[in-house]
């Protein structure tokens, strides 16, 4: 088969691999027909993550149900199913619990949590290829509505970014009236803005410097921030009467730049205590690492960031951090697209063939005019 493979930073290429199969009687066999290329993935494209060379990128995956191992029950060939970033077994304490993110049985020994093609997740391959073993396929395989093919933009992002973005609303405790602040106009950052519009946030900013993706962020009602031409703490102290949005979230992560293109890991966090009210919350999906040896300081390189604690504690704020349980929300944002309530694929710039994804890297990566989001077609 086809597969988008690692070769080294800033190299990857469309090379024949040996095709997935079903390993294991739990397991699913997936013909991918949409498989996005995410922010996240390029942390490890840009060699700034352990990534293995030779391995598959994608986690961001959807496709049809072509094999089945002899203990699935509920997934049948022929199923159209979007599959969570995140690799659960459904049966330890975590994933009991809802923290599917989290899992105990797929992870790597001693660490919880295990994902397609992702950085010291476990050892499982990405979706940015023709096939995909799923494992667990009864619990990770979210069915998908007779519109399927039809709205399969909108439902391929129910894999991980309308999730993550829906999870970072959580974490910061956004309610219905409130106001919120999103730093990042990435696809999390868009959806995380898209999901409080949907929840009835009152006022949603966003704080970005990519006038494209501003624009985008402006499309669905929010108010763009463009970090380039005005402070934007002050702009949001401004636009709240001066007390700060009610909630915030860092949708960017430990690469973050000032506008003048200089990497500050901790800017982001430290300008949210600013934004944020007294008493106020905020989440955090953006990705930060344990370590970075490409980071730009000694203490970035640790995983670490200078952080304004001592003004967090003294405004009485809280923070909430980690990846998103997909499987916590994906049921429910499935059926608000099913019933038109939802169309987060509005923050699609390009449907590419798989042959396309070095040069799709490239333009994303650079963060070129009009590169939002791909969705790559292995199919």
């Amino acid at each position: 088969m086809k597969a988008v493979v690692y070769n080294g930073p800033r190299d990857v290429a469309v090379k024949k691999v040996p095709d997935a199969q079903i390993e294991r009687p739990t397991d699913v066999l997936v013909r991918i027909t949409s498989t996005n290329i995410c922010g996240s993935d390029l942390h490890m494209y840009e060699g700034r993550t352990d990534f293995e060379k030779g391995r598959t990128f994608g986690h961001e995956n959807l496709g049809e149900v072509i094999e089945i191992g002899q203990a699935v029950d509920r997934v049948k060939v022929g199923d159209l199913v979007v599959l969570p970033f995140n690799i659960g077994c459904g049966f330890c304490k975590n994933c009991e619990k809802g923290l599917s993110a989290y899992c105990l049985t797929t992870a790597n020994p001693g660490m919880a949590g295990a994902a397609y093609g992702f950085a010291d997740m476990g050892p499982y391959q990405g979706g940015q290829a023709e096939l995909l073993r799923v494992p667990y396929g009864d619990y990770n395989c979210l069915r998908l509505p007779p519109d399927a093919r039809e709205k399969e933009a909108d439902y391929v992002m129910v894999a991980d970014i309308f999730p993550t973005g829906w999870h970072a609303t959580r974490l910061a405790g956004l309610c219905p009236g409130e106001s919120i602040v999103i730093y990042g106009a990435g696809p999390v950052g868009l959806m995380a803005a898209y999901s409080a519009i949907i929840q009835g946030a009152c006022m949603v900013m966003v704080v970005d410097r990519h006038v494209d993706r501003l624009r985008l962020a402006e499309s669905i009602g929010a108010i763009a921030i463009n970090d380039a031409e005005v402070n934007p703490v002050d702009r949001v102290l401004e636009l709240t009467n001066g007390m700060g949005a009610d909630r915030g979230c860092e949708c960017v992560g430990y690469q973050c730049h000032d506008h003048h293109g200089k990497e500050i890991p901790g800017l982001t966090m430290n300008n949210l205590v600013k934004s944020v009210k007294f008493t106020g919350g905020i989440g955090v999906v953006g990705v930060f690492v344990p370590q970075d040896p490409g980071g730009p300081t000694q203490l970035a390189k640790k995983g670490e960031i200078p952080f304004d604690w001592g003004m967090l504690w003294f405004r009485g704020q809280h923070v909430g951090t980690g990846q998103c349980n997909v499987k916590a929300y994906n049921r429910q944002l499935r059926d608000l697209i099913a019933v038109g309530r939802a169309q987060p694929s509005f923050i699609v710039s390009h449907h590419l063939s798989l042959d396309e994804a070095p040069d799709a890297y490239k333009n994303f990566d650079e963060r070129n005019d009009g590169w939002t989001k791909v969705i790559l077609h292995p199919a």
